[in-house]
């Protein structure tokens, strides 16, 4: 017999994706920390916010359910990722400056990379093209609000952290909006609220719809904090 355990998690407007639905790489690190690590996790729906929505945990596996409705599912996963050479921080920095975003954005709220939200209310992370290997890089300082007591930046923003990067990386860029459908992180380390850090995204191929991408996090001077992959899918126009 099957034993299901449930809980509750509610994401709150704060972090947003697009502006009526959770931020993904937020919401897969809400539900990958019921499950071992590393995790993938799939997302079936636009996460709603501001809801409480049901964790079910299904032997090793988590569902994420709003109603009868499931939003997304996290398991288990190997997470081999291999992240190209990070740039310096000053390289980072002038990345960042070419950031796209800052021209047009589908989501300019959005936690991760919306540059019409404010310093502290989220993570300003714009990732702008680096001008090698279709590498996009920024820098990042975490904010104090994103820490445990013990000064440590929860996992949930680690995961948002290698999630927009990502977004910006896919070469070519569709025409129409990308939307996180698959995401798998590891981590091999923390880091702390303050710490200087650089996010890299970089392409990994086109099929269809589907644009991949890999994440990583480094600390200022190349330490490896964590690496990602992603599947995104290019929304359909009518």
């Amino acid at each position: 017999m099957v034993h299901l355990r449930a809980m509750e998690i509610a994401i709150a407007r704060r972090f947003c994706g697009p502006a009526e639905s959770g931020n993904g790489g937020y919401t897969c690190g809400r539900l990958a920390a019921f499950v071992a690590a590393p995790a993938e996790v799939t997302l079936r729906v636009p996460p709603p916010l501001d809801t409480p929505l049901a964790v079910v945990m299904d032997g090793a596996k988590a569902r994420l359910l709003h109603g009868t409705t499931l939003v997304a599912e996290a398991a288990p996963a190997i997470v081999d990722v291999t992240p190209p050479r990070p740039p310096t921080w000053d390289e980072a920095v002038a990345a960042s400056a070419r950031y796209d975003g800052h021209r047009a954005h589908d989501f300019p709220r959005c936690f991760v990379c919306g540059p019409a939200r404010e310093p502290g209310d989220a993570l300003r992370l714009w990732t702008g093209p680096l001008g090698r290997d279709g590498i996009v890089a920024a820098p990042w300082v975490p904010h104090a609000s994103l820490a445990d007591e013990g000064g440590r930046v929860r996992p949930e923003f680690l995961w948002a952290s290698v999630d927009c990067p990502g977004f910006w990386a896919p070469d070519p860029r569709p025409a129409t909006p990308l939307l996180l459908g698959r995401f798998a992180a590891r981590f091999d380390g923390g880091v702390r609220a303050g710490e200087e850090c650089i996010a890299i995204g970089w392409p990994m191929g086109v099929d269809g719809r589907k644009h991949f991408s890999g994440t990583a996090l480094f600390r200022r001077g190349g330490g490896l904090v964590g690496v990602a992959r992603a599947t995104w899918i290019a929304l359909k126009i009518a």
